[in-house]
């Protein structure tokens, strides 16, 4: 049984989410699909989650965030476009979006998170769909639903020790388990996010919750690189390497892993 989560570079687009399908119905293992926001398509494009977050902090501050809202609508709708998916999936995530656009705001943070965290929820609920029309056995589920819960810390979010038991009986659940990326709930019922580029997080809750044999981290490059491959061409990949050597590196701000997830 294996965890497999994948990047918003890897999940930007219809192309690349097709890809992605295809990876996991390749391994009858990977039950467990965590997956982030769609991130940017180009390097002139601009990631869901920071649009989400400019529309959050325009609404607090008395002007309108209606407009990028429905950038952020219009982003899954081009990518359930192009996997030929239900017009109601789209209509969902606006009516969810709308929803949290417009709640409560006398908790900034909270309502902040609860925004930002809709990218990874919305993609999730997109792409199970998508595995759905391919005729594979998926389900969206919702952390709030799994269990994971989480520290009650604006800032410095845990996952609470009894997430784990809650999270094992996922294993029972039926098919692929698609799985949203970067926030859990706190025991009150707020959503709560991981530091930035957190989906790695939940992808190690998830793994050492289920017991998988392997957690797979997918991103757009094809190895670690003993190198930057942006600044130097045709770098050496690095096949193996410890969990204290891959800290050391995620905590220099090596991207390719969240160091909190080790």
């Amino acid at each position: 049984m294996k965890v497999a989560k994948f990047g918003g570079s890897s999940l930007a687009s219809g192309e690349q989410i097709k890809k992605v399908f295809e990876i996991v119905a390749a391994d009858p293992e990977r039950k467990f699909v965590v997956v982030s926001a769609p991130g940017k398509r180009n390097s002139d494009d601009i990631k869901v989650t920071d649009l989400l977050i400019e529309a959050a902090k325009q609404q607090l501050r008395g002007d309108n965030g209606e407009p990028l809202i429905e950038d952020v609508v219009a982003r899954y709708g081009s990518i359930a476009k192009e996997l030929d998916i239900s017009e109601e999936v789209i209509t969902g995530i606006r009516e969810d979006l709308q929803a949290l656009l417009h709640a409560d705001q006398s908790k900034p943070k909270r309502y902040l998170d609860a925004l930002k965290a809709s990218g990874e929820d919305n993609n999730a609920k997109l792409i199970a769909a998508y595995f759905q029309r391919r005729g594979v056995e998926a389900q969206y589920v919702n952390p709030k639903k799994a269990g994971l819960i989480v520290s009650d810390e604006d800032g410095y979010t845990q996952v609470l020790p009894e997430s784990y038991d809650r999270l094992y009986d996922l294993r029972d659940e039926p098919g692929i388990v698609v799985f949203p990326g970067f926030f859990g709930y706190t025991l009150d019922g707020d959503v709560l996010t991981f530091s930035r580029s957190g989906s790695d997080i939940t992808g190690s809750i998830l793994a050492n919750g289920v017991k998988a044999e392997l957690y797979e981290n997918f991103t757009d490059v094809d190895a670690v690189y003993a190198v930057n491959p942006n600044v130097v061409s045709n770098p050496k990949g690095i096949r193996e390497l410890t969990y204290r050597e891959m800290r050391e590196l995620s905590y220099a701000g090596f991207s390719v892993f969240h160091d909190e997830a080790l």
